[in-house]
């Protein structure tokens, strides 16, 4: 009988399997440093290379208020996520949570919505990462990267959780040299005034150019520059250390992440006095690079843009390959899916079948949508978005209704509070990713009163 502060949790202070119905298949070897390096890599601690134009564009050279923006944004969601793991420690992430918190069917259509992010990702990073080498080496096209790089972290991942752990370590030693290459080089280009460089506090707020306006704009930008923190909670049945550590690393990951994107921003934009926007898309598209060029000349201009290449192509979609192939576990074995996919290699213990499904769709996908960036990256968000918004639905129904906390604050107010900001950001996202997104959701339903009409509905085990 769970005691009343385990009741108040929802879930038994062992996080036993056993209680959800289900026994250990997946290996339980990842600390708080594994999870944590996990989410980083997936973030990408030089993500802000990539898109520096652009953000710069909006917040009119104010970069860094802009990841700051998003990350006190972001926030609200990575605390219902906290909250949730604790009570449902096991594989899923949001599929889990709704499905227990409120109701089966719920969990389906959050599963579903986050099906669309996480079987797409992948084919988004692959093609980012295939059209900077392909820029790099022209010589090979663009669907020869794609499958090179999908058979790398499709090896990597079906070695094992632990395999994959070490990979993730040397990827994100590698990308924190090169960050901190960048920091050091920028520091010293603005103490000797390189570009007219000098310290001032403009980047961090400018009220020359500041507007009111440009809040919700950044909020959008920065909100959908985080999105990864959330797949940590795909791997709870692989962490040792009790339910907490899932939560933990969600919301450290998250700070840390940002931190590192406010210090390599603000410098940047240092070395851009004077400058509140770039005009023309190869100048947008250049942005950061030619900062890199100013502080480090050409050689170093060049290893930031194979930075970004190879952590798309091979850090980033090697972590989003093994969080999509958890989902997918998850919900087969469940029997939301096809329950082929439940199966675990005896001996690796990783989702096996699950995990070379995302690889070979990865290949068709990457090959089919190549030089399609916008579309996916699009898609992509939907799907995060829409899941978000189920998750801090949960947080309220099954922690306020159904468990009657009066934690008001955690429970009510924080996901009240991520509804709205992630639902400001759904609203204005793209009118076609609305419409591709929209039609996804009801195909889910579909299944759904399929399932229903044909007396396959299911009911999860709740903890004991």
């Amino acid at each position: 009988m769970a005691t009343d502060s385990q009741a108040a949790r929802g879930a038994p202070e062992s996080g036993e399997l056993a209680d959800f119905g289900y026994t250990q298949q997946l290996k339980r070897s990842l600390g708080l440093k594994d999870l944590l390096v996990y989410g980083l890599v997936f973030m990408a601690p030089t993500a802000p290379f990539a898109i520096f134009g652009p953000v710069f564009n909006v917040s009119h050279g104010m970069v860094p208020l802009v990841y700051l923006i998003g990350v006190l944004a972001m926030i609200f969601t990575a605390l219902s996520y906290r909250e949730m793991s604790r009570a449902f420690p096991i594989a899923g992430s949001v599929y889990a949570y709704a499905g227990r918190g409120l109701s089966a069917p719920a969990g389906f259509l959050a599963g579903w919505a986050i099906l669309l992010d996480y079987l797409l990702i992948p084919t988004l990073l692959y093609v980012t990462g295939a059209a900077a080498m392909s820029a790099i080496v022209p010589a090979i096209p663009e669907p020869a990267w794609v499958v090179f790089f999908v058979v790398v972290n499709t090896v990597i991942n079906m070695l094992g959780i632990e395999t994959t752990a070490r990979a993730n370590r040397i990827m994100l030693a590698a990308l924190l040299l090169v960050l901190a290459a960048f920091l050091v080089l920028a520091v010293i280009a603005i103490v000797q005034g390189v570009n007219g460089a000098h310290w001032s506090t403009d980047p961090i707020f400018n009220p020359a150019t500041f507007h009111p306006d440009m809040v919700f704009g950044a909020v959008s930008v920065a909100a959908l520059s985080f999105l990864g923190f959330d797949a940590i909670s795909t791997l709870a049945e692989e962490t040792k250390g009790g339910p907490k550590v899932v939560g933990r690393a969600t919301v450290l990951s998250l700070l840390i992440v940002a931190g590192m994107f406010i210090v390599q921003t603000y410098l940047a934009a240092l070395l851009l006095p004077g400058k509140t926007s770039f005009v023309g898309t190869e100048a947008i598209n250049d942005a950061f690079y030619g900062v890199a060029y100013l502080v480090g000349g050409g050689t170093f201009k060049a290893i930031a843009a194979l930075t970004v290449a190879l952590s798309a192509a091979l850090a980033d979609s090697l972590v989003a390959q093994a969080a999509t192939s958890r989902l997918l576990f998850a919900m087969s074995r469940d029997g939301q899916l096809p329950r082929f996919l439940a199966h675990v290699h005896p001996k690796r213990r990783v989702p096996q079948r699950a995990v070379l499904l995302v690889g070979g769709l990865s290949v068709v996908l990457g090959i089919v949508f190549v030089g399609q960036v916008e579309t996916l990256s699009s898609l992509v968000n939907f799907g995060a978005l829409a899941s978000f918004l189920l998750l801090h639905v949960t947080v309220f129904g099954y922690y306020i209704v159904k468990r009657r906390t009066r934690s008001y604050g955690m429970h009510l107010v924080v996901p009240l509070i991520g509804f709205v900001i992630i639902g400001y950001v759904l609203w204005n996202a793209d009118l076609h990713a609305k419409i591709g997104g929209l039609v996804w959701l009801a195909i889910g339903c579909v299944i759904l009163l399929v399932r229903k009409f044909t007396g396959r509905s299911i009911s999860l085990a709740q903890p004991s």
